[in-house]
């Protein structure tokens, strides 16, 4: 089975753009607890002040499914979802190798 990559960004409300990264922030405090996470990176971007982007690569695809039901990923979403604006899945991608 192959490693499973994945790129989103996360729309929020005016001024909550450190909220969000904090809050995905705590979520990979969380994800570094889980073997099959390999990478949970938060990024935002001087041209988009109301995104957050990140970066995740699991070991496969069912294991990033598995994540999203946790109690503390659902604790997470919940705190998330009152500034939350709009989300994008912008690729799914296939990792081939490199430094991480």
């Amino acid at each position: 089975m192959s490693k499973f990559g994945l790129y989103g960004k996360f729309t929020v409300k005016d001024g909550e753009r450190d909220t969000l990264a904090g809050i995905l922030l705590d979520a990979a405090k969380e994800m570094e607890k889980l073997d099959a996470c390999e990478i949970y990176m938060v990024n935002t971007s001087d041209d988009e002040p109301n995104a957050v982007f990140v970066y995740e690569v699991w070991s496969n695809e069912s294991a990033h499914r598995a994540s999203l039901s946790l109690e503390t990923t659902q604790t997470l979403i919940k705190r998330a979802k009152p500034i939350m604006t709009g989300m994008e899945r912008i690729s799914n991608l296939i990792p081939r190798g490199g430094k991480h």
